[in-house]
């Protein structure tokens, strides 16, 4: 397999003139990355060249990476690669939640829930050559949990905020569940909780939560966010930013027989129509972020294959509650009915998505089908932006996301409709773009009115989605509404430590009922992402948490 670099280059300055076409901040900086990223392509195109006879599978994708230190980022993009490089305790069955052994082969829990004693895989070596132990695990989790670590690196930003929403907090926090991580011999560890954790064990199976060598992070410090080092199939080798990073196949891996594959690359290519054209061309082998409407096609191409994931995620409208004018209730109850779902999913999802109304998917424990949502309906909105004190109208900002994501195919067009949408009750809309690290970065700091995101499951938990998005905790990192209420937050509090199912599922509904109430976002769409593949892709299976295991994947 070769990456033909002529076509590359003649596709990346097609999608800057295309770029330039939108208009609006950061066109410029665009323009600036493309280039830059058509040179590396050339470059990368020559080394393939010369590893003629590899199986080189070249994954394309809207957006790059925003660390490769799988506990200190949440973007799907970055679970993608570190699935890749890095490994966790156990995992999920190939297309479902369903808990599977990994690094661990085999666990234990105590009648009272509070120990978990996991029984490691002997002979496991990192990939710089040093053991996979129990005192790894301990390293690692210790270093989740602790602020104050020596592997922490809380003095460059580092912030561990996926591991606070899922165990109750960081180490000296009242709510965190985790007592102490046990070394009992080289290949057992013991996990003691100071009280019970309704979903320990799908923690367990999480990217986020993957062991890093501790040999690695001693060497790369606060730079091992670029310099991953696992038990994974591949080993990592390069990141060219914004465009591609690579990986080559770990030769001692764990597992016999696997990987299949000698190299992986995977790619940035920011539009979703030149992804296809990409494939079809056979530049690359495998593209996420497949539009809807190209779905039918891609189906009936004998060449191509069509994938679908489950339907496990949403796309939402966010609003910065503690920002004016957006601290007003009302105002954002008008724009709530204001804006038309139906015709965003109508328009955009080819049949791949239906109507959200909470923040979280149909399928998952505690879904309240009970809450209405709110309905589009011009005069209703008409009439609360009045009430809110705006019967003139106001203008606001609007910031939309520059890459295609699973739960939102076409980011630029939902804008627009929103656009249109609030132009009809006397709302001006001005719509901000940025690059995709600076948007992440800036909307978690709080700098936007208005912003569109999407949020898609990783271990099968409603309190993922919930307590990661809405917790007053996580205000400031992936709570970008910056929404706090104490009555939602005890409810997720006490759901994080109750075991009964039954009761963890009225607590999550309790909660979704009062968020709908303080609309602190509005859920739009609940996707069945839609991708593709070149035929002589075999044995890929994409998983509903958006990032799979390459290692059974092969080439013919």
């Amino acid at each position: 397999m070769k990456l033909r670099g002529s076509f590359l280059l003649m596709l990346l300055l097609s999608l800057v003139l295309i770029l330039g076409a939108c208009g609006g901040g950061g066109d410029e900086e665009s323009d600036a990355e493309s280039s830059d990223s058509s040179e590396t392509t050339d470059e990368s195109s020559e080394e393939a060249e010369d590893s003629e006879g590899e199986k080189t599978l070249i994954f394309a994708r809207g957006g790059d990476s925003e660390s490769l230190d799988p506990g200190s980022t949440s973007d799907g993009e970055s679970s993608r690669v570190t699935q890749q490089v890095l490994e966790t305790l156990l995992t999920f069955e190939a297309e479902s939640f369903e808990l599977e052994p990994g690094l661990a082969h085999d666990w234990e829990v105590s009648d009272d829930g509070l120990t978990y004693t996991f029984y490691l895989e002997e002979g496991v070596k990192f990939h710089d050559g040093t053991d996979f132990n129990a005192e790894a695990v301990k390293i690692n989790f210790d270093r989740f949990a602790d602020p104050e670590h020596e592997y922490a690196f809380a003095d460059h930003d580092y912030v561990y905020f996926m591991y606070s929403t899922m165990f109750g907090g960081h180490k000296g926090d009242e709510g965190h569940v985790v007592d102490e991580v046990k070394v009992v011999d080289e290949y057992t560890v013991e996990f003691h909780l100071n009280k019970p954790l309704g979903f320990f064990l799908q923690n367990m199976g999480m990217s986020y939560f993957a062991i890093t060598s501790p040999a690695a992070l001693e060497e790369y410090g606060p730079e091992i966010n670029e310099n991953p080092v696992g038990t994974g199939p591949f080993k990592f080798v390069s990141w060219t930013k914004n465009d591609s990073i690579v990986l080559e196949k770990n030769e001692d891996y764990w597992k016999e027989g696997l990987p299949k594959l000698d190299k992986v690359i995977f790619e940035v290519i920011p539009d979703n129509a030149a992804r296809l054209i990409a494939l079809r061309s056979g530049d690359i082998d495998i593209m996420d972020g497949l539009n809807p409407d190209d779905a039918a096609g891609v189906e009936s191409d004998d060449d191509l294959i069509l994938y679908s994931r489950a339907e496990n995620n949403f796309g939402y409208v966010g609003f910065n509650v503690q920002k004016e004018p957006l601290d007003n209730e009302l105002l954002r109850q008008a724009i709530s009915h204001a804006i038309d779902r139906e015709a965003i999913v109508e328009a955009l999802y080819a049949g791949y998505g239906t109507v959200a109304k909470n923040p979280l998917p149909p399928s998952y424990l505690g879904y309240n089908d009970d809450v209405e949502g709110y309905q589009y309906d011009v005069d209703k909105a008409k009439e609360l932006l009045s009430e809110a004190g705006y019967a003139d109208g106001l203008e606001i900002d609007l910031w939309t996301m520059p890459v295609a994501r699973p739960y939102m195919p076409d980011p630029e067009t939902t804008a627009e409709i929103i656009q249109n949408n609030l132009a009809e009750i006397g709302v001006t809309v001005n719509i901000v773009r940025e690059e995709w690290a600076p948007y992440l970065e800036k909307t978690m700091n709080g700098e936007h009115q208005i912003y569109m995101l999407g949020w898609s499951g990783t271990n099968g938990d409603p309190d993922y989605f919930i307590s990661s998005l809405l917790h007053g905790d996580l205000i400031g990192d992936s709570n970008r509404e910056f929404y706090q209420n104490e009555e939602v937050d005890k409810l997720l509090n006490d759901a994080k430590v109750e075991v009964d199912q039954d009761k963890r599922a009225e607590m999550y509904k309790e909660a979704q009922a009062i968020i709908a109430e303080d609309v602190p976002m509005v859920p739009l769409v609940h996707s069945t992402p839609v991708m593709a593949s070149s035929s002589k892709v075999k044995n890929y299976v994409p998983h509903p948490s958006t990032s799979e295991s390459l290692e059974e994947v092969d080439l013919e």
